[in-house]
């Protein structure tokens, strides 16, 4: 009886507690895209990067400040140019 109450409150647990826990990482900021420094434990491709950026951007002024927001922007577009020269290379 003791081990069915007790999980039986570890799976509520999670169950309530998860949504907690996403919902606060949605609304931090990826310090790997925002700062042009190398993050060892971050490896995407360039698609991954582009996506992630406009992710960010799309967060918007709730999360960055404009001048953060200009960062993201730039280097969007630094990874976008990237990749058109590597497409654009090929042919």
């Amino acid at each position: 009886m003791k081990k069915t109450a007790l999980l039986l409150l570890a799976t509520s647990c999670l169950v309530f507690c998860t949504p907690v826990f996403s919902q606060t990482r949605q609304d931090q900021k990826d310090m790997c895209l925002l700062s042009m420094k190398y993050c060892a434990n971050q490896a995407d491709t360039i698609q991954q990067t582009i996506k992630k950026l406009e992710k960010e951007i799309g967060k918007g002024e709730k999360v960055y400040s404009e001048q953060e927001l200009k960062q993201l922007e730039q280097k969007l577009n630094e990874v976008n140019d990237i990749l058109k020269s590597l497409v654009g290379g090929s042919k």
